[in-house]
């Protein structure tokens, strides 16, 4: 899929249906509600933590709903993902 450098970004046609890209989203959602990424809408940076848990919940049970189905480099990158996020997350815990 190719973007028309002549359209605005928000006339660009949102790419989907691809794992690692879905994953990586969801990850992101996780990141701003840790407060480690700046949300985009407000500009700001601040925790919520029951958000975080519920995306890290939701990526956990997508790694157990998955596994055996995935390409070795997919598994590769959400075991990896579900383990770095797991470990911001405590870190957030005990701050």
């Amino acid at each position: 899929m190719t973007q028309d450098p002549a359209r605005k970004a928000s006339e660009q046609p949102l790419p989907g249906g691809d794992f690692r890209l879905f994953v990586t989203r969801l990850s992101y959602q996780l990141l701003i509600s840790l407060g480690l990424v700046e949300n985009p809408l407000t500009r700001q940076a601040s925790a919520n933590l029951d958000n975080a848990r519920m995306l890290l919940d939701d990526l956990r049970m997508l790694k157990e709903k998955t596994a055996g189905n995935l390409e070795p480099d997919e598994q590769a990158y959400l075991d990896k993902l579900v383990e770095d996020l797991s470990r911001h997350y405590a870190a957030k815990l005990g701050e």
